[in-house]
């Protein structure tokens, strides 16, 4: 048997949302390249040719940084999850 939890979607891309609002940026690379780090998401980074193509990296980043944290059960940080976003459904 295998139980799926299912997330609110708007509290996912709120989070994503937000701390992609708190990346920092710099050109790398003697302007080649553009670098993009989440100091509050430990280990999200990226690069990119431009700096759309960086966001665009550091988007999926931190996404399967949240993946991973959520099926190994880890803590994150202003990501709270309230009952009633969850449904449990389990499948045979």
């Amino acid at each position: 048997m295998v139980t799926l939890i299912c997330y609110n979607s708007h509290m996912i891309q709120d989070f994503l949302t937000s701390n992609l609002n708190k990346a920092r940026y710099e050109i790398i690379d003697s302007g080649k390249h553009f670098y993009g780090e989440i100091k509050s998401l430990r280990g999200v980074w990226a690069v990119g040719r431009t700096l759309e193509e960086c966001r665009k990296n550091l988007m999926t980043t931190i996404e399967g940084w949240l993946i991973i944290r959520l099926k190994k059960n880890l803590p994150i940080s202003n990501f709270k999850i309230p009952s009633s976003s969850i449904s449990l459904k389990k499948y045979a």
